[in-house]
């Protein structure tokens, strides 16, 4: 009985040893086999050379220059596809979502009106050289902002609607206003940052103003400074995304000053992600200053602002206002003629 048993069992284990080996010996066959038909395949010369030149082997172009026999720089479809794929998606959603969060905000909340009668006492705000620096940079930005929009979604928004030929007219121009507009939008960002840096120090009033939300819900609006806690926000963003997306854009503009192809392709990803934010934060900014807030947009025309206005959102700032303007009424005047010293 124990013999039968112990046949069995080699019987089976050598069963199995033998099916193992003939599959094993079957996928060696067919392995060798396909090989062969493969080798024996014709190779074709202009996909085999094509092959090399995308692996960077380097070829031979008659054209000398920064990159001479590159004939194909591979990381050009990588940036293409990050470019139009989820770069292009996330600018499109987040523009989009920011204008329609702030028109359901606005039909929720409405314009923040003064809490108080206005006074008829105006307050000096913005000198003139406040203003015209504020203008002149924000009509480049907004150019500059319609037009990078334009080139960058033209194809699939503005094609179908004007045309293949009216957009290749728009996009030459808006092309020539977008490279020449950003080195003079650069000028006035630098100088902005220069001017107001002073202003924008953040502290703990600041908290306290984003805890209550900046007054925008609620009835009772934060103390703030010359600059409130959203201002403040406003112009590092600016200051931060703006020198990226200035340094992106003058490696674009100037693309022959010794870039090799992978930094100006990462150049163009660094200016459209900075410049999407800077685009949202504009609109937030412009939302509040317009029709967001009665009385602010009258204190960046004329430069004044009513003092009740300033009350109610600047508050520490009105008292150091009325501090300064009682120590100059307070200090004597000195007359030369009549005094000892002189006479």
């Amino acid at each position: 009985m124990n013999i039968q048993i112990k046949f069995r069992r080699r019987l089976g284990h050598f069963s199995v040893c033998f099916v193992v080996a003939a599959l094993l010996s079957i996928g060696l066959a067919w392995l060798t086999g396909f090989e062969i038909a493969v080798a024996a395949e014709p190779s074709n010369p202009i996909a085999d050379y094509w092959r090399k030149v995308r692996e960077g082997v380097s070829g031979y172009t008659a054209v000398s220059g920064q990159e001479t026999n590159v004939l194909i720089q591979g990381a050009g479809q990588n940036w293409r596809q990050l470019r139009n794929g989820p770069v292009a998606t996330l600018t499109a959603w987040l523009v989009a979502a920011t204008v329609f969060a702030l028109g359901v905000f606005f039909l929720w909340r409405g314009k923040v009106k003064l809490s108080a009668p206005r006074t008829g006492e105006m307050v000096p705000r913005w000198s003139i050289g406040e203003r015209l620096l504020h203008w002149y940079t924000a009509l480049l930005f907004i150019g500059l902002a319609v037009t990078g929009l334009s080139l960058m979604f033209g194809r699939a928004v503005l094609i179908p609607l004007v045309g293949h030929e009216n957009f290749a007219a728009y996009a030459e121009f808006g092309k020539l206003i977008h490279n020449y507009a950003g080195p003079l939008f650069i000028v006035g960002l630098l100088l902005m940052i220069v001017m107001w840096l002073q202003d924008n120090i953040p502290n703990k009033i600041d908290i306290q103003w984003f805890k209550a939300f900046g007054g925008l819900v609620g009835s009772e609006h934060p103390s703030a400074e010359r600059m409130n806690g959203g201002e403040k926000a406003w112009f590092w963003l600016l200051s931060v995304a703006g020198i990226g997306v200035s340094v992106s854009g003058l490696a674009l503009d100037f693309p022959n000053l010794g870039t090799d192809r992978v930094f100006l392709q990462l150049s163009h990803l660094v200016h459209t992600i900075t410049a999407a934010l800077l685009i949202v934060g504009a609109l937030g900014h412009i939302y509040i200053g317009t029709i967001g807030t009665e009385g602010a947009f009258e204190g960046m025309i004329s430069g004044e602002v009513d003092s009740t206005w300033a009350e109610q959102h600047h508050d520490l700032w009105l008292e150091g206002v009325k501090v300064q303007k009682t120590q100059v009424i307070a200090e004597p005047v000195v007359d030369n003629e009549t005094s000892p010293e002189t006479s």
